[in-house]
């Protein structure tokens, strides 16, 4: 039968009263195998619409034109491959398998590629996110760093295995042997950005005096490629990386005519990686020549200083004249001081003589004695001030001590009356729960006029299961009565200590329960 049967059909009338009636399930998978069957797999062109990246890892995004929608996801696996992510506004290719969503009712393309719609896309949005980049100063020139002129460690970001850095290691051995960390990365690819920003963002978290040593200029090196094969270092990671980096560093990516964005954000851009090791290091022969020249221009020049120097003096110790003619006026001035200094002496200490006569007539023994008895006084004075305010202080803490000994009474009484209230309202509540667990228990059920019939361990609550056992025990509440069923083989009985003995009672299958029974 064709699921989708015209409703005019045989055996169906306008309002399709004799149609099949269908699940919603069987719809959906109908519509999901039409739709994958028609179509399978395509390439869809169109402009990237919302792009959401939940924490599952998958990518979930529109493809759109002037007039129509589709919805498209990618599996986190297809997106780890996807040489170049898709984003909003980007006008793409897709391709994929087309298929339905039967929980929102939809169809959706599954996407495994993803390329750009021409060259002319990928440098729009190149030349979007420039000047995006450019407007938060990153490529700004003021925040460039120099290059150190003869770095001790240099740290490489490149692919351990290509010719380029066997290029820089061959180039800083001819120029000027040096010590380089290698930190590998993918040069391409998915994972060639989120690596690139990784390792510029490692080296400049090394100590500088750990266990390996933090470089003092970084090389960020690539060959060259497609646009494509370099887009990973066009993306906004690496740029803020290169940025950030306190390290000097210079990029050399691609060949001299490739221009990513880490050149824009590096502190040196070199065309080449060759060329990127000739600028990290001088050559060490021509500074080997450059040190012998200067060390002859160096000794040349101190010759000529010191002769020029002990030509001057020469010259200047002959317009000295003689040393006498410097010394004789000198000698004059000492004799002249040297005979007024005996009388100026002698009259300073009969001066000093004369005014420590003048004081010693002044003092007197009883001047001394009032002195020293007003001192005594003043003394006394401070003495009895010193114990009035110990005595004060020490009033006042016997008061403060006794203010806290009372609260403190009054706080134990508190806590006792406190305890004692808490002891006796869980006493009260215990008792009623007691009351309760006796009021609800099956044995005041029993004084009620009511009975518990059980075979061994077991209790009975249908007359058909009482019919198939031998003996029974109808527990009252005042004990437990054997009972023996007619025409049931009785096994011997295992009697149950009763609180009193009670007489044997035959029961036929049809004979009514006692009232009060429980079956």
């Amino acid at each position: 039968m064709d699921l989708f049967e015209d409703e005019s059909g045989p055996g169906g009338g306008p309002n399709g009263g004799n149609a099949h009636d269908y699940t919603v399930s069987e719809i959906s998978g109908a519509v999901k195998r039409v739709i994958e069957g028609e179509f399978g797999r395509v390439r869809v062109r169109g402009e990237v619409g919302r792009v959401s990246r939940p924490r599952s890892g998958h990518m979930y995004f529109d493809l759109k034109d002037d007039r129509s929608v589709i919805a498209a996801v990618s599996w986190k696996g297809q997106v780890d491959r996807m040489p170049v992510v898709p984003e909003e506004g980007m006008e793409v290719i897709a391709t994929g398998k087309l298929t339905t969503f039967p929980g929102q009712s939809k169809y959706q393309l599954i996407v495994d590629t993803v390329e750009p719609a021409g060259a002319g896309a990928l440098m729009a949005m190149l030349e979007a996110r420039k000047k995006a980049l450019a407007a938060e100063g990153l490529f700004d020139a003021r925040h460039k760093q120099p290059l150190p002129w003869l770095p001790k460690v240099i740290g490489v970001v490149t692919s351990p295995s290509g010719a380029v850095i066997r290029d820089i290691l061959h180039r800083l051995r001819d120029r000027f042997p040096r010590h380089v960390l290698i930190w590998p990365v993918a040069v391409q690819g998915q994972n060639c950005a989120s690596e690139v920003a990784r390792a510029i963002r490692g080296f400049n978290a090394m100590a500088p005096d750990g266990p390996i040593p933090q470089p003092d200029l970084l090389i960020v090196a690539r060959g060259g490629g497609s646009i494509e094969d370099l887009w990973g270092f066009n993306e906004e990671i690496v740029v803020r990386a290169a940025y950030e980096s306190r390290i000097p560093l210079i990029s050399a990516v691609g060949h001299e005519t490739d221009t990513t964005l880490i050149d824009h954000a590096s502190d040196k851009r070199a065309p080449t990686p060759t060329a990127a090791a000739e600028m990290a290091v001088p050559v060490r022969g021509e500074l080997a020549v450059w040190l012998q020249d200067a060390g002859a221009r160096m000794g040349r020049a101190v010759r000529a200083r010191v002769e020029i120097q002990r030509q001057r003096h020469s010259d200047l110790s002959r317009s000295l004249g003689r040393p006498e003619a410097v010394l004789d006026p000198v000698r004059q001035r000492y004799d002249w001081w040297a005979d007024r200094l005996d009388p100026a002496l002698r009259g300073v200490t009969l001066r000093k003589r004369s005014e420590f006569g003048r004081i010693e007539a002044r003092l007197s023994p009883g001047l001394l004695t009032r002195g020293l008895a007003e001192q005594g006084r003043r003394l006394e004075g401070l003495s009895a001030r010193l114990l009035a305010a110990r005595a004060r202080n020490l009033d006042l803490a016997r008061m403060r001590n006794a203010q806290s000994r009372e609260r403190l009474d009054s706080l134990s009484l508190r806590m006792t009356q406190a305890q004692l209230r808490r002891t006796q309202q869980l006493g009260e509540r215990l008792e009623r729960l007691d009351r309760m667990r006796q009021t609800l228990g099956y044995t005041e059920t029993l004084k009620r006029g009511y009975a518990v019939v059980r075979a061994g361990e077991r209790v009975v609550t249908t007359a058909a299961a009482a019919a198939d056992q031998a003996m029974l025990q109808i527990e009252f509440a005042d004990g437990v009565l054997p009972v023996a069923v007619e025409g049931v083989d009785a096994p011997t009985p295992i009697e149950k200590p009763a609180e009193r003995k009670a007489p044997k009672k035959s029961v036929k299958k049809d004979d009514p329960p006692e009232q009060g029974s429980l079956f």
